[in-house]
């Protein structure tokens, strides 16, 4: 944004320059470079915590602020956390532990959800004073952008009302698949060698303590990978294929004359547990950070996606049924070809 902002002012864009008058402050002088302007209207946070937040990831972020020219501060939040996970502890006597460190599923999902809700917080709370700490004349405050892709939407990986929540999300209509096709483009096109260093990283929330043998990620935590969750998620909005149409169609692309070669129990465990996560996990996309809109297989439900937000149970359903005894008869099929094989 900020390059088409500089290309219009040097191509003497009169709107453009008074926008830019306006919304750049700090200085008297328009912004020459995308980076003076971004330092100007672009206010980046890294909120991490001692024993979750890895050094590298930490390192790309401050990378990443540097080379756009953003104004970026690394706060720690390790106090915040503490001090919520306190008040339970306090008032019950029960004092909750992540799983590394023994505690129940219950309790590890509880401390990584305060973390993404205290994210939230500081985000508004940095978003409304940062202006003043900079002295901006007129003062003023920030919108917050959110960073949840499609895929993450799809599996309700996200926390309802965590840092995912925010006034607007850039990349809310795409998915990570997409996203790193993009930054593969923007590392060359504009000169941002950093950014390949995000293709390359293992996702992951950090919101666990990482230990020695113990290291949190986000394929790991969903039970499927990013680029099976873009498959799942076209077909599902932009085929509109159900549990046993997106099974049938699988069974072929993944199966055994395929490269994954994947037997129909694995293909049909695969679809069953997107679909059970989908549907407990549908309502958090009622509150979802508005997206700009990029891609058809958007699940938007505010305007791209309007379908029932609450399901019955998945498992036991007539659709899972009619799967589990497809499976049982492709079973028996390989199985008869399996015998006449080995008589031939």
């Amino acid at each position: 944004m900020c390059r088409l902002v500089v290309s219009a002012l040097e191509a003497g864009n009169q709107q453009v320059r008074e926008d830019v008058n306006r919304i750049a402050a700090f200085s008297e002088e328009l912004p020459r470079t995308p980076e003076e302007l971004c330092g100007q209207i672009f206010h980046t946070l890294y909120m991490g915590m001692k024993n979750q937040s890895s050094h590298e990831t930490r390192k790309r972020a401050q990378d990443l602020g540097t080379r756009i020219g953003s104004y970026h501060k690394d706060p720690n939040i390790d106090e915040v956390f503490g001090a919520a996970k306190d008040v339970l502890s306090k008032s019950t006597g029960f004092e909750p532990c992540f799983s590394v460190h023994g505690g129940g599923v219950a309790e590890n999902l509880a401390l990584q959800n305060i973390q993404s809700r205290e994210r939230m917080v500081i985000s508004y709370y940095f978003a409304s004073l940062l202006p003043t700490v900079r002295q901006r004349p007129g003062g003023g405050s920030l919108l917050v952008l959110g960073s949840s892709n499609v895929d993450e939407y799809l599996r309700g990986y996200i926390t309802k009302y965590d840092n995912s929540s925010a006034d607007l999300n850039p990349i809310g209509g795409l998915s990570k698949l997409d996203l790193n096709s993009f930054l593969a483009w923007a590392t060359l096109s504009f000169d941002m060698p950093i950014l390949s260093e995000f293709i390359s990283a293992t996702p992951t929330a950090e919101l666990e303590p990482i230990t020695e043998t113990y290291t949190q990620t986000d394929e790991d935590q969903m039970g499927m990978t990013y680029a099976e969750l873009s498959i799942f998620g076209s077909l599902r909005k932009q085929e509109k294929l159900g549990p046993c149409g997106m099974f049938e169609r699988l069974v072929h692309e993944w199966g055994a004359g395929s490269e994954r070669k994947l037997s129909p129990r694995e293909v049909a465990d695969k679809v069953k547990r997107f679909f059970y996560f989908h549907k407990i996990n549908r309502h958090k996309q009622t509150v979802a950070t508005p997206a700009y809109h990029a891609e058809s297989y958007s699940p938007d439900d505010h305007r791209f996606d309007l379908r029932p937000f609450l399901y019955p149970p998945s498992f036991g359903s007539r659709e899972f049924r009619m799967i589990d005894e497809r499976v049982a008869v492709l079973e028996k099929a390989l199985e008869q070809k399996g015998k006449v094989n080995n008589l031939d």
